[in-house]
């Protein structure tokens, strides 16, 4: 019995109806939102230490509060459930001879509770954030379950990111403790980040404690405490009970201006959140091995983390994917896998179809059609694969497959339990078989519970509710099909999403415009017919230079080292201006518009453009680049 119908099946005895398949739990679950949230607080024994007085506050969105009230910790939730001896982690790097580091759920409690102990000591006290430049290893997943345990607000960036990206988002928390990482594996190569860190140390001003992980095994700089100092003393295992939205982590995603936005998400909301997505579409029990292929600043690292809750095993991938993920997931037996697109289509194949692995999710965007067929020939016939889509912004999943629902290679499965999502149009009215806005319409618990540094509420509810007032735009073109099926088209916004990963604009240009060769830079992406994704980069060169080869160099070793490979475009064009608003913003959406084909009257109303004859310039480039 799959452990969709073990829930199903107590949903019946609980509410005396019979639920055949998941699109019958599906419309029950919209039509009541507020009793299948408590139906997974009960059939997973969530365990308030205080109880609540409501499911869900009267507020709409973005305000409204669920079960209110309460009191809970959502690492207490994730530690209780796996035996001792069983593998909670198993770590391996890069390369086919590193050993696999296998962390059991005593150990892992032990290393949690001395943390959580430490930070108790240094005076780290609920509400306090403690950040990490972290890869993907025990140590962030230890880190992260110890502030939880405290009741501080965790948020990590991964060590790809260069001193400018990192800044940028950490120093708007204040964090006082920071745990950082002397560098990590790529393709062959130990990346040395020890002057990122220095850097990120000075730009923190609130900061009280510093924690060197020496990774690659360098020296723990003057005035650190070594990590192995933080594990070092026994102490019980002790949860902070805070409030059902209390906050536990800050996710960051771009905007196309200004500062990355920080996503502050609930113990509350991510429990129940992680305990459905992880039990019911994962399906995930004791003794299941669990690999996502990610890093510590996709959200997909937080989310893997719900498989905890169900006592089983996550494993934690540090390096490079190339030739290697499949390797993974037979080294450690894993069941279930999730990728991003791009990493499946770009992986060499097995060398034998992977017995033990039964669930393939695919994440960032759909697997293309090929992609099926590829991974039936080598991984398996019987594997099952599902595409999802959700986002850093709600920290799990909107749409996904599900048991019983069949698979249709190039499209989502269908909606989720518990997310009212449809397709709308321009005018607010639902389609079908047509593209559309994706649109939530009730509110979720995993819902950012504000955004950082936003009181009132301003930034969350322009970047989330400014379309249409108490609805959540996500920003995907979506479709609906009349046969269940969704189909994801890309962003409607500005914001980048390359193999699967949200890049945000504002990165390029704190970057690039540093360089005394630039004047200016607009960065788009566009979505290709055949399913790709080209990231172009306009340059608008500083009086006395020109875009030569040599520049454009500078450029990609720039965005490579600065920020990441994947910042790196995939053209380079000399432009003569950036289109601005008349308030001074960059026009990305509208030439977005362009690159994709629309007439240049549809992309911009030229009365609110700076310079139209510039505007002008970059439909022509889209003209003669489409041929």
């Amino acid at each position: 019995m799959t452990a969709l119908r073990a829930y199903l099946d107590w949903l019946e005895k609980r509410e005396g109806r019979r639920f055949a398949d998941h699109d019958a739990l599906w419309s029950w679950s919209v039509e009541d939102i507020d009793r299948f949230w408590l139906s997974i607080v009960e059939y997973y024994d969530v365990t308030f230490s205080a109880p609540w007085a409501a499911v869900r506050s009267a507020e709409p969105m973005p305000r409204t509060r669920w079960f209110t009230g309460a009191r809970l910790n959502w690492a207490e939730h994730a530690l209780r459930r796996g035996a001792g001896a069983d593998p909670a982690l198993l770590c391996l790097r890069e390369g086919t001879g590193a050993e696999v580091r296998t962390v059991t759920y005593a150990q892992l409690r032990r290393s949690v509770a001395a943390a959580a102990a430490w930070l108790r000591r240094e005076g780290v006290r609920p509400g306090d954030r403690v950040g990490a430049y972290l890869p993907n290893t025990e140590h962030a997943v230890i880190a992260c379950l110890a502030a939880a345990a405290v009741g501080a607000t965790w948020s990590c960036c991964t060590p790809d990111f260069g001193a400018e990206g990192t800044i940028g988002r950490l120093a708007q928390l204040e964090p006082t403790v920071l745990v950082a990482t002397d560098g990590y594996h790529w393709n062959g190569t130990e990346i040395d980040r020890r002057d990122v860190v220095e850097r990120l140390r000075s730009a923190l001003p609130a900061l009280r404690r510093f924690v060197a992980v020496p990774y690659l095994g360098h020296p723990v700089p003057a005035g650190a405490t070594p990590w192995d100092d933080v594990l070092a003393e026994d102490a019980p295992l002790e949860f902070e009970p805070v409030e059902f939205s209390h906050p536990l982590w800050v996710l960051f995603t771009s905007g196309t201006t200004g500062l990355p936005k920080g996503l502050v998400h609930g113990h509350g909301g991510i429990t129940l959140e992680g305990l459905k997505w992880a039990g019911l579409y994962c399906g995930l029990r004791p003794g299941e091995r669990m690999f996502t292929y990610t890093s510590t600043g996709w959200a997909l690292w937080n989310m893997q983390l719900g498989a905890l809750a169900h006592g089983a095993t996550i494993v934690l991938y540090e390096g490079s994917p190339a030739g290697a993920v499949w390797g993974v997931a037979e080294r450690t037996g894993a069941d279930v896998m999730m990728l991003g697109a791009a990493v499946v289509t770009a992986s060499e194949p097995p060398p034998r179809p992977l017995r033990r692995l039964r669930h393939l999710l695919v994440s960032g965007s759909a697997l293309p059609r090929d992609g099926y067929r590829w991974v039936s020939e080598h991984v398996g016939p019987h594997v099952r694969i599902d595409s999802t889509s959700g986002g850093t912004d709600v920290s799990g999943a909107f749409v996904g497959g599900q048991d019983g629902a069949p698979v249709r290679p190039g499209r989502i499965g269908g909606r989720l339990a518990g997310v009212d999502c449809a397709a709308w149009d321009d005018d607010g009215v639902p389609v079908v078989d047509d593209v559309g806005d994706l649109v939530v319409l009730q509110p979720m618990p995993s819902m950012p519970v504000h955004l950082w540094n936003d009181p009132d509420y301003a930034r969350y509810t322009e970047s989330y509710f400014g379309t249409w007032p108490g609805v959540w735009r996500h920003g995907d073109w979506v479709t609906f099909h009349s046969d269940g099926g969704i189909t994801i088209h890309g962003r409607s916004d500005a914001t980048l999403n390359r193999q699967g990963v949200r890049l945000g604009t504002s990165d390029f240009y704190d970057v690039l415009e540093t360089l005394p060769q630039i004047a200016e830079t607009l960065v788009v992406g566009v979505e290709q017919p055949d399913d790709g994704y080209w990231l172009g980069l306009f340059v608008v060169p500083a009086p006395g230079h020109t875009l030569d080869e040599e520049l454009k160099r500078t450029i990609v070793t720039t965005l490579r080292t600065r920020l990441t490979a994947r910042h790196v475009p995939d053209d380079i064009v000399e432009a003569p201006a950036v289109p601005h608003t008349l308030t001074g913003k960059r026009l990305e959406v509208p030439v977005k518009k362009l690159l994709r084909g629309a007439p240049l009257e549809r992309a911009a109303n030229p009365a609110s453009v700076d310079d139209p004859a510039v505007l002008r310039w970059y439909a022509r480039f889209a003209a003669e680049r489409q041929g």
